[in-house]
C-alpha cells in the first residue's frame, strides 16, 4: 500500500532566473516611472544648482542610483566641494540597504555571479517593494528583480537629465510642488508593501515615531531617518519570527 502524503508536505519552490521574469519586472515597473519623473527632476535641478555640468549629473546618477543619498550628497556640497562629507552622508544614508537586501534573501540567495551584483546594485526602494508584492504573490523568478531594477536605473538616469535640462530653462521657486516629489514617492512605496492593519501598523508607526523624536532631539541628518528606519525594521523581523514559517524555497538559479 502507497502511503498517503501527509497533509503538512510541502514541494519546494524552486527559484529561477530567466529573460521571461526580466520582461514581467520591467512590465511591472512600468507605472514606477510616473513617480520616479518629478523625484528625478528635482535632483536634476538641484545638481544644476549646485553647479553640476550635465555629464556630471548623468554619471552621478548612473553611478550612484540612489535618489535620497544623492539629495543629501547635493545639500552638503560646497563650493570647493567637501567629497568626504557627501560621500559619508551617502554611505550612511545607504545603510538602509542592508535590512533591505537581508530582506530580499528570497531571491538574492539563490543566484551567484553577475546575476547577485547586479541585481544588489539595481535594488533601490521602489523595486524592493513591488518585488516584495511579486513574492507574496507567487512569483519565483529572480529576473523579477533584475529587469525591474534596469528600467528603474534608465528611467533615474533619463529623468534626472531632464530636471538638468529644465532647471537651466525655466527657474523654479523653492516652493514648487515639484520639490514634494521625493517625499511623496516614499510614502507611495507603502501601498506596495501594505498587507494589514495588523501586520504592517505596528513597524510603520514605531519607525514613524522614532524618526520624529529622533528629530524632535535635534539630532543631526540622517540620524532620524535611520533611528526610524532600524526601529521599524527590528519590530517587523521580531514578528516575522514569530509568523508560521511558509514552505522553504529551493535555490536554483
Amino acid at each position: 500500500m502507497v502511503p498517503l502524503p501527509s497533509p503538512f508536505y510541502t514541494v519546494p519552490m524552486r527559484i529561477t532566473f530567466t529573460r521571461a521574469g526580466m520582461m514581467r519586472g520591467a512590465w511591472r515597473g512600468l507605472p514606477l516611472l510616473i513617480g520616479t519623473a518629478p523625484f528625478g527632476a528635482v535632483v536634476g535641478v538641484i545638481a544644476l544648482g549646485r553647479g553640476l555640468s550635465l555629464g556630471e549629473t548623468i554619471l552621478m546618477s548612473g553611478v550612484v542610483f540612489a535618489g535620497a543619498s544623492q539629495l543629501l550628497a547635493l545639500e552638503l556640497w560646497t563650493d570647493p566641494p567637501d567629497i568626504m562629507a557627501a560621500a559619508i552622508a551617502a554611505l550612511v544614508v545607504n545603510i538602509r540597504m542592508v535590512p533591505i537586501g537581508a530582506a530580499m534573501s528570497f531571491w538574492l540567495d539563490a543566484l551567484r555571479g553577475w546575476r547577485l551584483w547586479g541585481s544588489l546594485f539595481l535594488t533601490v526602494d521602489q523595486s524592493f517593494a513591488l518585488s516584495v508584492a511579486a513574492h507574496r504573490e507567487g512569483e519565483r523568478d529572480a529576473g523579477f528583480l533584475f529587469g525591474l531594477g534596469i528600467l528603474t536605473w534608465i528611467g533615474w538616469v533619463v529623468f534626472t537629465a531632464a530636471g538638468h535640462i529644465l532647471g537651466s530653462v525655466v527657474a523654479l521657486s523653492p516652493q514648487n510642488p515639484l520639490f514634494f516629489a521625493a517625499t511623496a514617492s516614499f510614502v507611495a512605496i507603502l501601498a506596495a508593501l501594505w498587507r494589514s492593519p495588523r501586520q504592517d501598523v505596528p513597524p510603520w508607526m514605531l519607525a514613524a515615531g522614532t524618526a520624529i523624536a529622533a528629530q524632535a532631539l535635534r539630532l543631526p541628518p540622517p540620524l532620524p531617518l535611520l533611528s526610524g528606519a532600524f526601529a521599524g525594521a527590528i519590530l517587523a523581523a521580531v514578528r516575522e519570527t514569530r509568523a508560521p514559517r511558509l514552505p522553504k524555497e529551493e535555490n536554483r538559479a
